[in-house]
């Protein structure tokens, strides 16, 4: 399995927003996306350093990315 990029905040916002996710609201620093056809949430951590990786997966999960799709 490759290992996971380093990705900002910002990175991971904008894969989700290419895979049709839109944004639902924020609560604090966290931003909570949605998808309208298969009705997932996901919550992203809006912070300026590098996600950690446990995070990273977390977020793919909720998204149901595969972590060979990044």
């Amino acid at each position: 399995m490759p290992r996971l990029p380093a990705l900002t905040s910002k990175k991971v916002i904008a894969q989700l927003k290419s895979r049709g996710f839109l944004l639902d609201h924020t609560t604090g620093s966290h931003f909570i996306f949605y998808h309208p056809e298969t009705k997932k949430r996901v919550t992203v951590p809006y912070h300026t350093k590098d996600l950690p990786k446990g995070t990273l997966l977390s977020i793919l999960k909720q998204a149901g990315i595969n972590r060979n799709e990044l």
